[in-house]
């Protein structure tokens, strides 16, 4: 068998690594500094960016340990039976490339997952002694994303936290049912109690720290997790109610969804064709509103079809301002914060312009039209100091007037 090179493996490694969410691609291009000289990248392969807990975008260097593995997961291009190229890393080599690209201040830290090789306990004994060797024997100071292994004994999952800043179980699939089709070596009770693990883990640490400032810290970042959107028959609904819960329940920093990309060889029970990209968007939008809007997870639900799905053509705190037009409009000189936060086109810091604002004196359109990105979104659902929209909330062509032709991918509106 030839011997890869360290190139060739992180080829291979992070390339394979691509398909987790929790971490994505920057696809950023660059040029470089005068004379070829000067420090950072944000090229390269395995490169990608993230957040921070305190919101600074940062890059990470996203690599599996090996695309081994033993389970045989359909919608997965490394399973057990796919015809792929094969590497691995020893835990010594990802933490001399983290460091190598560290020190070029290519990246700020590192993303860590792996195939399962060998056992469960085996894999997450190498992804933790990876960030061991960096916190350790080198004091990297940098940020650690490592994903766990559900499988695996919850005392390595509890010192992967140790070494770790986030800490991330993959559900994969929103439904039971769909986990037992397409990932039977995975089970869903098993996903779910290590997360509850971790999350105990992490409060206890918290109550420790409390009482003991030189108690260590378990995953600071908290812990995070990707559904794979379109993979099976789950509707929108299905993704959005398992996301409250898993929220709710496990007190997660993040879900990721992640739109099922055709692999080469795929199973036959896979569909042919990935799901409109626009799809996972709007799941994202509808994580935004229940994360930040105040929204619960059955109004959100309310802007779903009859099948389940939400609508492409328009955001989902559209879709639910328009089926529920008797909340509208709003007065932006009286109506309370939580409302105005339903207002399509208001995000939350255009809502807490127009109530530091209006504090002041009352609002015109024109004032509320200079604290948003669009006014034309916005003025259906307000009444302001100079303006009422007379019988155009109640008009049937609304939703066709306020569709865009082509919308930006935003997550929200400032």
């Amino acid at each position: 068998m030839t011997q890869l090179s360290t190139i060739e493996k992180l080829e291979i490694l992070a390339d394979a690594a691509k398909y987790d969410a929790s971490c994505a691609s920057s696809g950023t291009s660059k040029k470089n500094s005068i004379g070829g000289k000067g420090i950072g990248s944000t090229e390269g392969m395995g490169i990608c960016h993230a957040y921070a807990p305190d919101g600074r975008c940062i890059s990470l260097l996203k690599v599996l340990l090996t695309n081994h593995c033993i389970f045989d997961c359909h919608y997965c291009i490394n399973r057990k039976s796919s015809d792929v190229r094969r590497a691995r890393f020893t835990p010594q080599e990802v933490a001399d490339l983290t460091l190598s690209f560290y020190r070029r201040n290519y990246i700020e830290g590192l993303f860590l997952s792996s195939g399962i090789i060998k056992s469960s306990n085996h894999t997450m004994e190498q992804l933790m002694e990876t960030a061991r060797i960096l916190r350790e024997e080198h004091d990297f100071r940098g940020y650690i994303h490592l994903k766990t292994i559900p499988e695996a004994d919850p005392e390595l999952v509890y010192q992967a936290g140790l070494y770790a800043d986030r800490v991330s179980i993959n559900v994969e699939l929103p439904t039971d049912a769909g986990l037992t089709r397409l990932a039977p070596d995975k089970d869903a009770r098993q996903i779910e109690g290590a997360m509850g693990e971790v999350k105990s883990s992490i409060i206890e640490n918290k109550d420790a720290r409390k009482r003991f400032k030189n108690a260590p810290r378990f995953a600071p970042a908290g812990q995070s997790t990707q559904m794979i959107v379109g993979a099976d028959s789950a509707s929108d609904a299905d993704i959005v109610g398992k996301a409250s819960r898993l929220y709710d329940g496990f007190g997660l920093r993040r879900v990721y969804y992640s739109a099922f990309s055709p692999i080469p060889d795929a199973s036959a029970v896979l569909p042919l064709k990935r799901p409109p990209l626009i799809r996972e968007h709007r799941l994202y939008q509808s994580d935004w509103l229940m994360r930040f809007y105040g929204y619960s997870s059955r109004e959100v639900m309310q802007a779903t079809g009859t099948d389940g799905m939400l609508p492409l053509d328009i955001d989902p705190k559209l879709a639910w301002a328009l089926n529920f037009r008797e909340n509208f409009p709003l007065d932006v000189n009286r109506a309370p914060r939580e409302m105005l936060l339903r207002v399509p086109g208001l995000g939350v810091r255009a809502v807490n312009r127009i109530i530091a604002a209006r504090r002041h004196h009352l609002l015109r359109l024109d004032d509320v039209a200079k604290l948003t990105v669009s006014i034309a979104k916005v003025r259906p659902f307000l009444v302001a100091a100079d303006w009422r929209p007379t019988m155009l909330t109640d008009r049937a062509d609304l939703r066709s007037l306020l569709a865009p032709r082509q919308e930006q991918l935003e997550l929200f509106v400032a």
